[in-house]
């Protein structure tokens, strides 16, 4: 790393990136690296500029946050992306954590709380907001203690399941867990053979009985 921290910033909101390039080029230390309005162009953004940090939002037109972080982790590893964003729910929670994020803070987070997690993600540590860590501990502990109906679904297929029983179409899973319709499909045929099922309504009935889809995440 630098002697100063380069941080790029992820959002499709030209004002809110405005803002924190302000934050950071007044921030002693930081050094802005760069903007991106949406999840393709942060990737392009990390394979030519690999900032120290990436401020990403999960909500973007095309690629979404929790894919474009999951393909910069694996083609970057040296890139610590943080996730600030108004999205809050369980499922958003647990797929950015599994895409390799390293901090996850919600927008009306103080600067001075970004900023700490900016320099905890840059030396490589995890950082969660207020609130974030005890939800996220709560959901893994339960993940731990209570096995899966469907053991061998992976873990992206049960996130789709869990979608799948609440009654979600394939484009609102893709926007939810951040990824194309076409991946979720092919998840959907997947869970199908798996479940020995013919169809989508037959999915949601084991989903169901099996106690899936009981919590929305509106």
């Amino acid at each position: 790393m630098s002697e100063h921290i380069r941080v790029a910033v992820a959002d499709d909101h030209p004002l809110y990136r405005a803002g924190l390039r302000g934050m950071i080029e007044d921030c002693a230390g930081l050094e802005f690296a760069g903007e991106a309005d949406d999840g393709a162009a942060a990737v392009e953004l990390c394979r030519n500029v690999r900032p120290d940090v990436l401020l990403m939002d999960l909500r973007m037109p095309g690629m979404t946050g929790v894919e474009a972080t999951r393909l910069i982790t694996g083609e970057t590893p040296g890139v610590g992306v943080l996730v600030l964003t108004m999205v809050e729910d369980d499922t958003s929670l647990l797929a950015t954590l599994r895409a390799g994020a390293r901090g996850y803070l919600l927008k009306g987070a103080a600067p001075d709380e970004i900023l700490t997690a900016v320099r905890a993600a840059a030396s490589g540590q995890v950082l969660f907001g207020a609130g974030i860590a005890e939800r996220i501990t709560d959901l893994l502990t339960m993940d731990r203690a209570k096995p899966h109906p469907f053991p061998d679904l992976s873990s992206r297929e049960r996130d789709v399941l869990e979608l799948l029983a609440q009654g979600r179409p394939n484009h609102d899973i893709a926007r939810r867990l951040g990824l194309s319709e076409k991946t979720v499909r092919n998840n959907v045929s997947m869970i199908f053979a798996k479940l020995r099922v013919a169809d989508r309504a037959a999915a949601i009935v084991r989903a169901r009985d099996a106690g899936l889809g009981t919590t929305s995440t509106s």
